[in-house]
């Protein structure tokens, strides 16, 4: 049984990979879309867009169990600014709600039988509490670094770039949300994740963990056709896609565009992606660059072709998808190791990994392929045959290896 509130990515290569491998008993969601439907095709393109994410083709709908009433007024909530229907932890439509009714729906399910022979879970404390009462196997994917080690990351932010700590919102879980993820861990038979930096931060966990853990890097999608070499003369077109937050050290970027514009580097900068906390700060950096709020994945994937480099600059995540995204595009990754970025990248070659919270040497990569042009045609052709060689395919056959473990002792 695969449970997961809102089904993104990372879950539809999940679902195929189980049920690919005969192993997918059933799955829990929130919404369940239909592409093409009479419905699909009346509603704006927006809409229909975001809702398109929902879909989850290659799964028989039989085995899809929706929860959808939270969730959709989550979305409402969210696209009509009622901030406070979803006021973390709290709000009526608040992603824990949505999470608390799909494992309530779950567990009427197992009770009801036949039960599955393991659980694979994300956030679902009482139900993986259920599964071992029955003895059932549990298995939990932890996406995101263990809380301990990304707290002490941020307090430490917090102090150094005072002006940018209203944009630190992961520092907002309760004492009570922080137990729960700590609980899932207990809990689990087997533990998944990303990254080895996701592994390594599961060393802050206070006591002694039993379960086994396994490293599965996510995919990419199709690469695109190899680019032609820019002209020198041409600004060096720069990307950043993600959170406005310095989670993602956005200020970092930001200091390194100022250190470019100091030495005259030719440049251009572009900012992909939104935020509830609009600081002065970051409204006067967006004012310098070109700002783009949101767009559907197929833009996004567009607008990484039309950029030279992407700066992921995070101070943490568990993998950063943008990353393979953007070399399937043929676009060179600048990203720090608190993330996936080690088990993708070769430094130099078809990326760059520098340390967190260096502008300098942010800039310093920037500078040498604006002025070295065969070099940045070199990474690019690199980059994307890199995508090529680590696809979804690879994602669903090393995880479903991983899943088997569990039931070979």
């Amino acid at each position: 049984m695969l449970v997961h509130p809102t089904g993104n990515a990372n879950v539809r290569q999940t679902a195929r990979s189980l049920f690919d491998g005969g192993m997918l008993a059933s799955f829990f969601t929130s919404i369940v879309w239909q592409p093409g439907t009479l419905a699909d095709r009346m509603l704006p393109s927006a809409l229909r867009s975001e809702l398109s994410r929902r879909s989850f083709p290659g799964i028989p709908r039989e085995l899809i169990h929706s929860c959808p009433w939270r969730e959709a007024g989550r979305l409402c909530a969210l696209r009509m600014g009622w901030r406070s229907l979803v006021e973390h932890e709290t709000g009526i439509f608040c992603l824990d709600a949505a999470i608390a009714d799909l494992q309530a729906k779950a567990i009427h399910r197992i009770a009801g039988g036949p039960e599955p022979d393991a659980i694979y879970g994300f956030e679902n404390t009482e139900l993986f509490i259920e599964a071992e009462r029955r003895g059932i196997h549990r298995i939990f994917d932890l996406p995101f670094p263990h809380h301990r080690a990304y707290i002490q990351i941020l307090e430490a932010e917090r102090e150094l770039k005072p002006e940018w700590a209203p944009t630190l919102t992961a520092l907002h879980d309760s004492p009570k949300r922080l137990a729960r993820k700590d609980r899932d861990l207990d809990l689990a038979d087997l533990i998944i994740v990303a990254s080895s930096f996701t592994a390594e931060t599961l060393k802050s966990y206070p006591g002694s963990l039993t379960s086994r853990i396994f490293t599965v890097p996510y995919g990419a999608p199709a690469a695109g056709p190899s680019r032609q070499q820019t002209r020198p003369q041409d600004p060096l077109r720069v990307l950043y896609v993600g959170k406005l937050s310095q989670q993602k050290g956005i200020g970092y970027l930001f200091e390194a565009a100022e250190l470019l514009d100091r030495n005259k580097v030719r440049y251009s900068l572009t900012v992909l992606g939104n935020s509830t906390v609009p600081t002065r700060e970051l409204t006067r950096a967006l004012a310098a660059c070109r700002w783009i709020d949101s767009a559907p994945h197929s833009e996004v994937l567009k607008l990484m072709r039309e950029h030279d480099v992407l700066v992921f600059p995070t101070l943490f995540d568990g993998f950063g998808l943008v990353i393979l995204e953007a070399m399937a595009q043929g676009t060179v990754v600048i990203a720090t190791p608190n993330c996936a970025a080690p088990e993708i990248l070769d430094d130099g070659r078809d990326g760059f990994i520098v340390p967190i919270r260096s502008p300098e040497a942010i800039a310093q990569r920037l500078t040498k392929l604006a002025e070295d042009r065969d070099l940045l045609a070199t990474m690019s052709e690199a980059a994307r045959l890199k995508a090529i060689s680590r696809g979804w395919e690879r994602y669903r056959q090393e995880l479903l290896n991983a899943v088997q473990s569990v039931f070979s002792g």
